[in-house]
């Protein structure tokens, strides 16, 4: 593989981007959710025990406990710790210079630190997968301050990392599809439900939920290509196969990004999509020049030969979707039939023929990669350059061979006997590390629900136990006039959870509970996570003295017969009731709140007067005013408005620089000609008066012979008249 530095500067900055919307996130939905009088209060978690800190650490590893000393409480600092990574991240998004390895370590920390506490809230996937992206960014981002190191030969060996978790995150996704047995994957049908029964859809969903069916099964066959097969081009030595590849895999999560909103997971796909390239295609996208090499007879046979890999590829991987989905066109209709051609037990033994190899085909790459990257350490100039650089090489490719290793553990769970034949040592190191989320296992949409329609809990209040209201939620599906809204890269997690608890009794969600308690009680940080404006909720005034919550089905509403567009967005159907009616001081929700260790015990502690805690609370109140999309996005522009101020500073600069070199340039070419005219000058006098000297010689030489002549004609003439005499 080729050069990576401007893969791996953008993978730092989409990384930065990505903990930004993050941590702001989550910044506004923390008194709501975690607050003294929230959901789930945070401090349940930390409860002070007596131990030290170091086992407090030990047993929870999150910098929550240092909050006494600070003299805030567990709400005020997980609002310092979230406001910090917002601001660290957004300025290491704007300043290239701070994209260093210890600021990423100091944000996969803070991270770390609001996980260990966030509770049902904040385990998701897409949290893990932050965590352990963000521990693989510290081992790719260089170490800038207070010095900078140009020699970074290792950068391929640790972003190969970045390549590896993106093999597991695709290629486990698909296969859980098929091992789960789920009959709408298996029937091609997952997406005529999916875009309808997706948690927060967007509006492009009701379009493409309208698509013809064998359209969406034929979207089916190509998300298992895309997410099974072809993972596996990831490690190709061909280079056009990873780029193919990365075009695949963008593409698939930009039509999951149109069609619903998943907050930054889909952001964070596309960054680990980066591993893919290099600095030559980066380069092309910007249009800049690349030195043409002369290519001798060997490299043309090698890329022919490489071609025609190219294309078997390609072909064979035509052949096996058409052969196992059964592609046949039908052209009277214009339309492609498709449907599984394999059994359950066909694909078990794909998998166990597959898993292993898969496993070393990572081994091969890596070694390759090291490899490589130490015959380049080998090759600096300098003894010292040379030492200093094969230490680094040695000790990323350890920490690198180390990831890779405790990764085969999760990675394995869906094979048995592959797991269960990794080695003792492999299996140790990973429960050690478990409680950092240094890897993770991946599956996504792992069983399609809401057959029969998506199930939504709908909470009604009234005063009089007579007239009833229903209380909308900002995001989620309520009324049904209302468009579906586009709300990435923020995650309601509270809409999240009450999709969630929709699939089931209100049992299995304990902080339903806990909800509806503090909705009784008025509790302002819990109704600004249904509505940030108080005038959309209907008891902003006085609090309901009744609560109740009802299970309907919802479904998107279906085009006219004329082809015009319904007036509703949604129809729905009532089921059940989902939680019985209570009030406060009500017998069934007392016992509810104490059965799930949901009821205050012991009194709050009076908030202090210093001036962090007042500064906290003076920010949190102006930051949530406005809506946490808007917020995100505002954050986002500005800086990156300050990244192409810097770029275009810096590009002006530049070609300032490349300005005067090339003046100076003409200076000297302009010197040099004119000293070759004056020497050729010099030369030409020089030859003109050898010339002159020449001429002037050849006449005293000519006056002289004539003289001669004369003298000779004279004394002839003496002579004869001598002889006349005699």
């Amino acid at each position: 593989m080729g050069d990576v530095r401007l893969p791996r500067h953008m993978f730092l900055w989409c990384l930065s981007a990505i903990y930004m919307f993050a941590f702001a996130s989550l910044y506004v939905q923390i008194p709501g959710l975690y607050g003294n009088e929230g959901v789930l209060p945070a401090r349940w978690q930390l409860r002070v025990s007596g131990k030290s800190v170091v086992e407090q650490l030990k047993d929870s590893p999150t910098l929550l406990w240092f909050g006494p000393r600070l003299g805030l409480d567990t709400q005020q600092c997980m609002e310092l710790l979230s406001l910090t990574g917002a601001l660290l991240s957004l300025m290491t998004l704007a300043l290239p210079v701070l994209r260093d390895c210890r600021v990423f370590l100091v944000l996969w920390i803070l991270y770390l630190s609001l996980y260990q506490v966030g509770q049902v809230f904040l385990y998701f996937q897409w949290d893990n997968l932050l965590l352990e992206t963000g521990f693989l960014a510290i081992l790719i981002a260089p170490m800038k301050m207070p010095w900078s190191s140009k020699v970074r030969l290792h950068d391929s060996v640790t972003f190969w990392l970045a390549r590896w978790l993106l093999f597991r995150l695709m290629f486990v996704s698909g296969v859980v599809k098929l091992t789960s047995r789920c009959p709408t994957w298996w029937g091609l049908t997952a997406l005529t439900y999916h875009y309808e029964t997706q948690c927060i859809p967007t509006p492009l969903a009701w379009f493409a939920h309208q698509l013809p069916v064998w359209l969406q099964k034929l979207s089916v066959v190509g998300t298992f290509v895309i997410e099974i097969a072809v993972p596996f081009m990831f490690f190709s030595p061909i280079r056009r196969h990873r780029l193919a590849a990365f075009y695949m895999q963008v593409l698939l999560q930009v039509l999951i990004i149109l069609s619903g909103n998943y907050n930054f997971f889909n952001i964070l796909t596309i960054t680990l999509c980066l591993s893919l390239l290099d600095d030559q295609h980066v380069n092309f996208w910007l249009r800049r020049p690349t030195p043409k090499t002369k290519s001798t007879s060997l490299q043309t046979l090698l890329s022919r030969l490489a071609v025609m890999l190219e294309i078997g590829t390609y072909a064979l991987l035509g052949y096996w979707t058409v052969k196992y989905f059964d592609l046949q066109v039908d052209w009277e209709n214009k339309s492609v039939s498709s449907k599984t051609a394999f059994m359950y037990f066909e694909f078990n033994g794909f998998l166990k023929t597959v898993t292993v190899p898969s496993i070393w085909i990572g081994v091969l790459s890596l070694t390759w990669e090291i490899i490589s990257s130490m015959f380049k350490c080998a090759c600096v100039r300098g003894v010292l350059w040379r030492l200093w650089s094969t230490i680094q090489w040695a000790v990323m490719a350890a920490a690198t061979v180390s990831m890779f290793a405790i990764s085969l553990v999760p990675y394995t769970y869906f094979e048995y006997d592959a797991h269960s034949n990794l080695w003792p040592g492999v299996r140790t190191a990973f429960e050690l590390t478990d409680r950092y989320q240094l890897v993770n296992s991946y599956g996504l949409f792992r069983r399609m629900t809401g057959i029969g329609g998506r199930p939504e809990v709908v909470i009604e209040g009234s005063m009089d136990r007579n007239t009833w209201t229903e209380i909308e939620f900002m995001y989620k599906p309520g009324n049904m006039s209302t468009a579906p809204p586009v709300v990435a890269p923020h995650q309601p997690r509270l809409d999240w959870q009450m999709w969630f608890a929709a699939l089931g009794p209100h049992t299995q969600s304990p902080w339903f509970s806990s909800l509806l308690h503090r909705l009784l009680q008025g509790k302002q940080d819990v109704i600004r996570l249904i509505q940030t404006d108080e005038s959309q909720y209907p008891f902003s005034k006085q609090p309901p003295a009744y609560l109740r919550a009802h299970r309907y089905k919802y479904r998107f509403s279906e085009p006219k017969e004329d082809g015009s567009y319904p007036q509703r967005w949604w129809r729905r159907v009532y089921v059940e009731e989902f939680y019985p009616m209570v009030h406060l001081g009500d017998s069934y929700l007392e016992q509810m709140l104490v059965q799930h260790g949901l009821k205050d015990k012991a009194p709050l502690r009076r908030s202090s007067n210093a001036w962090l805690p007042r500064l906290l609370h003076h920010v949190g109140e102006h930051a949530r005013e406005m809506p946490a999309p808007l917020l995100l996005w505002t954050l986002f522009s500005s800086a990156a408005t300050v990244c192409l101020l810097n770029s275009l500073r810096s590009h002006a600069h530049q070609h300032q620089h490349e300005s005067l070199q090339n003046k100076h340039a003409d200076k000297q070419a302009t010197g040099e000609t004119r000293s070759s005219v004056a020497q050729e000058d010099e030369k030409k006098h020089e030859e003109e008066d050898a010339k002159d000297d020449a001429e002037e010689d050849g006449k005293e030489q000519e006056e002289d012979a004539t003289a001669e002549e004369e003298q000779e004609g004279e004394i002839e003439e003496e002579v004869d008249s001598l002889r006349k005499r005699k």
